[in-house]
């Protein structure tokens, strides 16, 4: 079971981040309060007030000189600390402790987790289409079962994520930051059951990773929607393992707050999804799903104040990796154990509407060396199909796109006057 403890395990493990912040000690929660059954007489709720007491100010004199030589302490105490105290460095990654202010996933320099090949039979599957609109309660029980806990552990020191099984025999995606600097991993299912895993691949600058569950088959996997479609205001759920162990499975829910988010860390930029849906420390690499029980996310970050008591407290800045642009890295991941990069027809397109109500997608420009240009597709051409599917729209090109990897042959039909011409794309890395 999930509750036993493991071999060389802490017993309250914590996400890797990059800042750390000690763990301050709290007060307890009011969760309660007392009702008076019966009413008070009138004299306890409208007591007369006091006589008034002539007092002594020899009292208020102590406490003024009291305070006074308190607050000089204080002062002088600030001032040999911040000459003489310890600093911290903010790039390295702490050792335990709780996070604050927002994940850096860029610190990710390596993990010794023992690897494994892929198969490059194996791909994530992005649906176009959906069934009908789910409950929560339907939506839960549709993905929980696909969603595990990661645990990566490094000596005496592990960190908690979430991950979201997408094969049967146990291909599992989550954040790479999740396995920073751990030499071994293994995950949980939602009713107890463990596995060993090790890692297929990753890739740092877009925080994906792979595993794989050793000996895993007939597990239950999470259906991949189209994240293309979401747009703002369009109801979403998150389920994972918040602050570790203790609450793991927990579902919240929110709407999608912004799509193609360019958020910028370490002069790096991801595009995500925005959600106000909770996500905390160990929610990373879980899903992000849509109405439907369809994952359109990998959460990856929140935003939260910085760890001073005088910051701001930030809610509902929650972001997720786009699951349909992210399924080039996960399949490159699947197939060479390492991301090339997303594949590019090297052009820029604009859906216009025609005459009667129709729209085409028409040719703006195209990139010089690019695959687009050694193929001979040209500024003003109409795309009328890709891989043989009608193209009518941008998302349309999108779609087949998606099915593809670099180094690829796209075969695009497009109308240039009056001759239709058919040409093919061998599609190259944005990365080279």
């Amino acid at each position: 079971m999930l509750e036993e403890k493991r071999e060389n395990q802490p017993f309250e493990p914590q996400e890797v981040v990059s800042w750390y912040t000690p763990r301050a000690k709290e007060g307890n929660e009011v969760v309660s309060y007392y009702v008076q059954p019966n009413e008070l007489p009138e004299k306890a709720r409208h007591p007369e007030p006091p006589a008034a007491k002539k007092r002594s100010r020899r009292g208020l004199w102590i406490f003024l000189i009291c305070m006074a030589v308190l607050l000089a302490a204080v002062i002088i105490g600030a001032i040999v600390w911040n000459h003489s105290g310890p600093e911290e460095d903010p790039d390295l990654p702490p050792e335990e402790g709780d996070a604050s202010s927002i994940v850096d996933i860029f610190v990710m320099g390596g993990t010794d987790i023992p690897k494994v090949a892929g198969d490059p039979n194996v791909r994530l599957q992005v649906q176009t289409s959906h069934g009908a609109e789910l409950t929560p309660q339907e939506v839960y029980a549709a993905v929980n079962p696909a969603v595990v806990t990661v645990v990566a552990n490094k000596q005496d020191m592990s960190s908690i994520g979430t991950g979201v099984i997408m094969t049967e025999d146990g291909y599992i995606i989550t954040n790479a930051h999740v396995l920073y600097d751990s030499d071994s991993c293994w995950i949980a299912m939602y009713h107890g059951v463990t596995f060993d895993a090790k890692l297929v691949g990753y890739d740092a600058q877009q925080d994906l990773a792979v595993l794989k569950a050793e000996g895993a088959s007939g597990l239950p996997v999470a259906q991949f929607g189209d994240s293309n479609e979401a747009v703002v205001g369009d109801k979403v759920y998150a389920i994972g393992n918040p602050l570790g162990l203790e609450l793991r499975g927990t579902f919240t829910d929110g709407i999608i707050s912004a799509v193609n988010r360019d958020v910028e860390m370490d002069g790096r930029t991801l595009t995500l999804l925005q959600t106000n849906a909770a996500l905390n420390n160990g929610n990373s690499g879980g899903p992000l799903i849509n109405r439907y029980g369809q994952v359109i996310g990998i959460n990856v970050m929140k935003m939260s104040g910085g760890g001073n008591q005088n910051d701001a407290t930030v809610e509902g800045l929650g972001f997720a990796l786009p699951i349909s642009d992210m399924a080039f890295v996960v399949n490159d991941i699947l197939a060479y154990g390492y991301y090339r990069g997303t594949p590019t027809l090297g052009i820029m397109v604009q859906t216009v509407m025609l005459d009667g109500g129709s729209t085409a997608v028409v040719v703006q420009s195209v990139t010089e060396d690019s695959a687009a240009a050694e193929a001979g597709v040209q500024s003003g051409d109409i795309i009328l199909a890709a891989d043989g599917f009608p193209v009518s729209i941008t998302n349309d090109l999108l779609t087949v796109r998606r099915t593809h990897m670099v180094g690829d042959t796209l075969h695009l039909t497009v109308q240039r006057g009056e001759q239709v011409l058919e040409l093919e794309l061998v599609l190259r890395s944005d990365r080279s």
